[in-house]
């Protein structure tokens, strides 16, 4: 069951004669398990986030880059059953083929060793990036939080607006301002508006807390 997760389309029409499937069932069963292990995984490790906090954490864990990449650390690339022409295009390093491999190889350990087992080890990979996942939660909800305040205190949405932006298309950095009012109350960069946006939010979070209050801003 291993050989056919990592088995990509292309080796199965390139030599119809093996008589093997490729990883799509698969992949599409590892999709399922994985939203429901993060899901379950995430639901345990914050208790206080709202369903939709923890519905855009687990987006970007089990979208393609993040699972690709899961698949790069355990060296999933090296054992992919490509087709010729797949393989020399760069296949084994495409984002979209080691993800399909990482979510078929899910659904396999899920078919022979159980959810229990496949658990324990989609949790090993998760605790390796435990730090990232939290300081990407802390970073979302920076908006909220800004968001509750200003409503409950003063009444006032926050709103943001793109100042800069510089850099390649491929890799362009972007400076974003929050204002509450007429006021600035905090700039921040990111590689995407909505990265700054979240950047602006801690910075007036943190600096308002600092300067103006110092007990209660933002808890």
């Amino acid at each position: 069951m291993l050989e056919q997760a990592l088995t990509h389309s292309s080796f199965v029409n390139e030599y119809p004669d093996l008589d093997t499937a490729d990883n799509q069932r698969l992949e599409f069963l590892g999709d399922a398990i994985l939203d429901f292990i993060v899901g379950e995984w995430l639901y345990l490790r914050y208790p206080d986030s709202s369903e939709g906090e923890l519905t855009g954490i687990r987006a970007h864990i089990v979208r393609t880059e993040t699972l690709a990449a899961f698949g790069r650390e355990i060296g999933l690339g090296a054992y992919l059953r490509l087709g010729r022409g797949e393989e020399s295009s760069g296949g084994r390093k495409r984002a979209a083929n080691l993800c399909a491999a990482f979510e078929a190889v899910v659904g396999a350990a899920y078919l022979d060793q159980g959810i229990e087992a496949t658990r324990e080890w989609v949790h090993q990979i998760l605790m390796r990036h435990a730090d990232e996942i939290d300081s990407r939660r802390a970073a979302k909800d920076a908006k909220s939080r800004l968001q509750e305040y200003t409503q409950a205190h003063l009444r006032i949405t926050p709103s943001y607006r793109i100042i800069n932006q510089e850099g390649p298309d491929h890799a362009k950095i972007f400076t974003a301002q929050v204002l509450v009012g007429q006021d600035v109350w905090g700039e921040g960069t990111g590689a995407s508006k909505q990265a700054a946006e979240q950047a602006a939010a801690t910075d007036a979070l943190r600096t308002h807390r600092e300067r103006r209050h110092p007990a209660r801003f933002g808890d």
